[in-house]
C-alpha cells in the first residue's frame, strides 16, 4: 500500500498499529517550531558573546556550536547559514574584540 492513496489527514492501520499522515500544515508547523528554535539559539548565544568575558577562540567556539546545531535542524543548508547568520555573528566578534 502506498502512503499517497490515503486521504492527506486521515489515520489508518497498518500491521496493527496506527499510522498518522503528516500532513502539510503539519511539515508546516514543525519548520516553523525549528526556525523559532534557531532564532532563539542564534539570539541568545549573540547575546552571549556580548555579555561575557571571553577570548575570541572562545566566541568562535560558540559561534561554531550554534553553527553545528542550525545544520542539525536543518541538514545541507550550510550556505544559507553563511547568507544570514554568518554576518551577525561577525559583526558581534568584530565590535567586540574591535576588528574591522
Amino acid at each position: 500500500m502506498v502512503a499517497k492513496n490515503f486521504p492527506p489527514d486521515s489515520t489508518h492501520r497498518l500491521g496493527g498499529s496506527k499510522l498518522r499522515l503528516k500532513t502539510m500544515d503539519d511539515l508546516l508547523h514543525d519548520e516553523e517550531r525549528k526556525l523559532r528554535r534557531l532564532r532563539f539559539i542564534v539570539d541568545f548565544a549573540i547575546e552571549y558573546i556580548r555579555s561575557q568575558a571571553m577570548s575570541h577562540d572562545e566566541a568562535i567556539r560558540v559561534v561554531e556550536g550554534v553553527k553545528n546545531h542550525a545544520l542539525k535542524l536543518f541538514p545541507g543548508k550550510e550556505e544559507a547559514f553563511n547568507i544570514i547568520y554568518a554576518p551577525r555573528f561577525k559583526r558581534v566578534l568584530n565590535e567586540k574584540f574591535k576588528r574591522s
